[in-house]
């Protein structure tokens, strides 16, 4: 009998999540029937669709708030939709697991009813959310100590859990006490034959001999701020002969765009806002550096982040702070930032890659190598398989959870 899968994500609208629309579709290409469930928005209003052989189902979304309590709020509106649905979503396709996809860590509530049926529960470990609440606010409050006990008890409760890379394998097999047999590294790898570099558009350098270029969600802890910083060190320096370019949207847009306007580095810098993908590859591919200012803090640090593979994929040198999965990820494709005044080197190594187009040709050859030996998505999805195969095996569940230091990597 086939297989169902429900994969319930709530971050943004399917197909837009672009890991969990890899997961899906390789999943059905391995015979699984899969269903997804997911908020409506960004244009996509339809509540449910067959696209690509998979089941996409869409749930009213509400009004993104700011603030620490607007983010409560918005997960437990999506908690009760996720909750109506997947009983409508059962009833109809009587799926056996249910993917969960964080950001929350709330979803294992929605699965442990199920569970009472036989349905299994694979955790898809996106973001360390502890760190990430930290990276926001920095606080270890109420609401800190609320992430912890939510984590405890998804990793609790998960009979599987599918981790991003070596640092969140980490925590699932340390803090979260899972067995190394039920925890699998799913990297978050590019296509790069559909990913790939476009003509370059000189006039999209504004006038300017060089073009810098970003990519990636706008709130706190993407260091977006110090980019602005480090684009007024240039201008002061002198070196307008340089555009910057961030493409994303998000919660601080409207902030980081009036600042550079306090800053007076609009004409060095622009925010394009959401834009579509046939836009952002010509950017990318005209820009002759890519940045992930990404703040320095442990979530940054132990996160990948599919910028760079981007970057990688369609050849660029990329200047990013120091990390170790962005380290590992990048290696010799990339410079990175370190030492007491951020904005100081990170200028620094901006410049140094432009005065070197030498260079810039060789870290972005390396960069691309890296992809397509490594890290591309096809590298990943044995391990995905792997990982479903383990939670339908009646091994799978680890009633009592054992300490290792070990697990599966690619």
């Amino acid at each position: 009998m086939k297989k169902t899968v429900l994969i319930i994500v709530e971050n943004m609208p399917l197909p837009l999540d672009f890991r969990v629309w890899k997961e899906a579709r390789s999943l059905r290409e391995a015979g699984y029937k899969v269903i997804t469930l997911s908020p409506k928005g960004r244009g996509y209003k339809k509540a449910h669709e067959l696209l690509d052989g998979v089941h996409i189902y869409r749930y009213p979304a509400a009004k993104e708030r700011h603030g620490h309590w607007g983010y409560v709020w918005e997960y437990i509106s999506a908690l009760c939709w996720q909750f109506v649905y997947s009983w409508w979503i059962y009833f109809r396709h009587k799926f056996h697991v249910i993917q969960g996809c964080n950001p929350p860590d709330d979803i294992v509530f929605i699965a442990l009813p199920f569970k009472l049926f036989g349905v299994k529960y694979i955790f898809d470990h996106h973001d360390v959310n502890p760190e990430l609440y930290l990276a926001k606010y920095n606080k270890r409050d109420a609401l800190y100590n609320v992430q912890l006990w939510l984590e405890r008890m998804t990793f609790r409760w998960s009979d599987v859990v599918i981790s991003t890379n070596s640092s969140y394998q980490e925590i699932a097999m340390t803090r979260g006490g899972k067995h190394k047999d039920d925890v699998f590294v799913v990297r978050n790898g590019v296509d790069p034959k559909t990913f790939r570099a476009v003509p370059a558009n000189p006039s999209l350098k504004n006038g300017k001999r060089y073009l810098v270029g970003y990519v990636g969600n706008m709130s706190t802890q993407e260091g977006l701020d110090i980019l602005i910083d480090v684009v007024l060190r240039l201008k002061t320096k002198g070196r307008c002969d340089i555009h910057f370019t961030c493409i994303g949207g998000g919660p601080g847009l409207a902030g980081l765009r009036k600042l550079t306007a306090e800053k007076q580095v609009e004409d060095m810098m622009t925010f394009t806002g959401r834009i579509s993908d046939a836009e952002l590859l010509e950017i990318l591919s005209t820009a002759d550096v890519c940045v992930n200012p990404d703040r320095p803090c442990p979530m940054n640090s132990m996160s990948t982040m599919i910028k760079i593979m981007e970057y990688m994929a369609l050849g660029k040198p990329i200047v990013q702070f120091e990390g170790k999965e962005g380290r590992f990820t990048a290696q010799h494709a990339s410079l990175y930032s370190v030492g007491d005044d951020l904005v100081l080197d990170f200028a620094d190594k901006i410049l140094w890659l432009l005065d070197r187009p030498e260079e810039r040709t060789r870290m972005g050859m390396l960069g691309r190598w890296r992809i397509e030996r490594d890290l591309a998505w096809e590298y990943s999805v044995p391990n995905l398989l792997a990982a479903y195969e383990r939670a339908f095996s009646t091994a799978a569940l680890t009633l009592h959870p054992r300490p290792s230091a070990q697990g599966h990597d690619l």
